[in-house]
């Protein structure tokens, strides 16, 4: 699937790119289709920014090719790559005002001054910053400049958008708030977007694909849902999201499916039921495993609870919706934990 070229708008085939001693892209093979939109995740050091920086121009592989559209860009310079980009820094000219800054991407096309003026009217309604053209930049909030900033990307009509961290200068109410304005933006305009970001919220709700990076290599490419339920490795499996592996976890794990050679049980703290010893057992209950434990922990964080619940040498973590009249368990307590065979998963070690 990740070569199909009959879908592919981006294509990087077999790019490497060295720092010195340092391989910051390994070898990378990686596709992304026609008004997709995909995420590239990591952590610090996995290469992702730098695989951004190779397809905007900024950087040249040591070996390998990027197309665009069936065409090798590999050698040509960013500004002569049709794609708008969205630093974290937002990188607004602070010298410029609000119109002006959305003009710039146009005038250096040639666009004539009364087709620019009728782009700036029409992006700044669309972003919500209607008569906000004469503002300087620092007299703009950070959701204004963030938004100033995707203005300024789209304004041009680019077939491609990439943003790097766009959303990380932001606190977590404005973060929200723009997340659904990029995902708006970005099904109405219809743009082959790829962004890099460390933040795995980000990355699950605004993907249409997630590519996990480490070392300058992909591990896992796939949707945000089945990379969540299904991570191929343990390294996905705890980087995107918190992750309970039960390597000799001290009891008998129970699944639908055999152990495949070579990888360990898992399972994501929701999908555990914590419950007093003697609550009443789930309708579904032959379906499920149960073990016994003591809660060390419980963190209150609004709607959630977190647990963590020593079974024997393995500690577990919980994680559970707060329900009207639902008891907190507290530390000390004996425990029975519960999860249907199902949601075991098996992922390489």
């Amino acid at each position: 699937m990740e070569n199909d070229v009959t879908l592919a708008q981006i294509e990087f085939r077999n790019v490497t790119k060295t720092y010195g001693p340092v391989v910051a892209v390994n070898d990378l093979f990686l596709s992304v289709r026609c008004g997709e939109f995909l995420t590239i995740l990591g952590p610090s050091g996995s290469g992702k920014t730098t695989t951004l920086m190779l397809l905007a121009g900024f950087e040249a592989p040591d070996r390998g090719d990027i197309f665009i559209a069936g065409k090798s860009v590999a050698a040509v310079p960013s500004y002569r790559r049709d794609q708008g980009i969205v630093f974290q820094s937002y990188a607004l000219f602070p010298h410029l005002n609000v119109g002006r800054n959305l003009e710039f991407p146009l005038e250096m096309r040639g666009i004539k001054a009364a087709e620019r003026a009728k782009r700036v009217d029409s992006i700044l309604a669309r972003v919500h910053l209607n008569g906000l053209e004469n503002r300087m930049p620092s007299q703009l909030s950070g959701g204004q400049q963030q938004r100033v900033a995707l203005a300024r990307a789209l304004i041009a009509d680019p077939p491609i958008l990439l943003l790097d961290e766009p959303l990380g200068a932001l606190d977590r109410n404005l973060r929200e708030q723009m997340q659904s304005e990029i995902k708006s933006l970005h099904k109405e305009f219809g743009i082959t977007t790829v962004c890099v970001t460390h933040d795995q919220e980000e990355a699950l709700t605004l993907s249409d694909r997630i590519v996990v990076m480490r070392g300058g290599r992909i591990e896992q490419t796939d949707t945000p849902e089945a990379i969540y339920d299904r991570p191929a490795t343990q390294f996905v499996a705890k980087f995107l999201g918190e992750a309970n592996i039960l390597e000799n976890p001290g009891f008998l794990i129970e699944s639908e499916a055999a152990q495949p050679p070579g990888t360990v049980a898992m399972i994501r703290p929701e999908r555990i039921c914590v419950a007093a010893l003697d609550a009443p057992k789930r309708v579904d209950s032959e379906q499920c495993q149960f073990v016994t434990g003591t809660v060390e922990n419980m963190i209150y964080a609004g709607p959630l609870r977190k647990y963590h619940v020593r079974v024997g040498p393995t500690l577990l973590v919980v994680r559970e919706h707060v329900a009207s009249g639902r008891r907190a368990l507290q530390a000390g307590e004996a425990a029975r934990l519960e999860w249907l065979r199902s949601d075991v998963r098996f992922v390489a070690a």
